[in-house]
């Protein structure tokens, strides 16, 4: 190093040193920097910037079109007396007592019968059991909406046959629920159940055969020791299907036509599209967003919480 170049070095100040420092490092790694840098614009423009942007939406007023008004904290001031956005919040809660534990308890009981030595062939039931998954929702919808028609449906012609009168299994609110919940179980069930059975085959098949030999019994071992050790998949699979129970879209779209009737079956994120791009209260659906994911972070956080309080005690 030249005397001048030790000069201008011992001249500088810490800070300046370390800034000079941390750019020749940047320097010297610039074409890995020049590699790695797509991800990170692409996620700039196309995460980070509609998060932020959206955020400042929920404080003004915007159609899409015009001039952007700025009214602070009344969106957020509407949504305390927007009806229709707590029954959507309330029916995404009615829908996962409905549905989530039934197909929970369905999903681990068909993991245990194909994790059976007993069964043969559990690959081609498996697959069978999961193409519902890989099934276009929109073409699932639309079946199942000719099956449970009122006048003509399959369902009902069935019940015809032993004097039963039509169902109005999506003109009732009870029955468009339970009609939507039979859906979601025949397209997800696959999905939990894949899910199951690779939590199951991760359990080492010593500890349950150490336990049979300690005198407990095929039921013992399952509830003291292969549940306990599916716990972390349990969670993982009940906090899925918490956010499936509130973010449902295709589904409700189809088979009750959006979230009819009288919104017994609509969503927040039915509801937040249809503010957004029937409405063009861009404003108002992107506070609602919020507030809505806010409430799925905090019930997220405390299923966790609670499940792995439980896993510790």
């Amino acid at each position: 190093m030249s005397d001048s170049a030790i000069l201008k070095t011992s001249r500088l100040t810490p800070v300046g040193a370390r800034r000079a420092s941390l750019w020749r490092e940047i320097f010297r790694a610039r074409w890995a920097y020049l590699f790695v840098a797509p991800f990170f614009v692409f996620f700039a423009l196309f995460s980070l910037y509609p998060v932020l942007f959206s955020l400042y939406l929920s404080l003004t007023e915007w159609k899409g079109l015009g001039p952007i008004n700025f009214v602070g904290l009344d969106n957020y001031q509407r949504l305390l007396n927007d009806t229709i956005f707590r029954q959507a919040m309330l029916n995404g809660v009615l829908l996962f007592i409905m549905y989530v534990p039934l197909m929970t308890l369905l999903a681990l009981v068909l993991a245990v019968i194909l994790n059976s030595k007993r069964v043969r062939g559990f690959r081609i039931f498996r697959t069978i059991i999961f193409i519902p998954y890989v099934t276009n929702m929109v073409a699932a919808g639309f079946a199942f909406r000719l099956l449970l028609n009122q006048s003509d449906g399959l369902i009902n012609q069935m019940l015809a046959v032993v004097d039963i009168p039509p169902v109005p299994w999506l003109e009732s609110i009870a029955g468009a629920r339970v009609s939507l919940c039979l859906l979601i179980v025949w397209a997800w069930l696959g999905y939990n159940m894949v899910l199951m059975l690779a939590g199951l085959q991760t359990i080492p098949a010593d500890l349950t055969e150490a336990a049979q030999i300690d005198g407990a019994n095929y039921v013992q071992s399952f509830m003291y020791i292969t549940i306990p050790l599916m716990r972390p998949v349990l969670t993982f699979s009940i906090v899925l299907s918490t956010m499936g129970s509130f973010g449902l879209f295709t589904e409700v779209s189809i088979l009750t036509n959006g979230g009819g009737p009288i919104n017994a079956t609509i969503t927040p994120i039915v509801d937040i599209f249809n503010q957004a791009f029937v409405n063009f209260r861009l404003g108002y659906a992107s506070a609602m967003a919020y507030v809505y994911f806010a409430f799925i972070f905090v019930l997220t956080l405390f299923q966790m919480r609670y499940l792995s309080r439980t896993e510790e005690t």
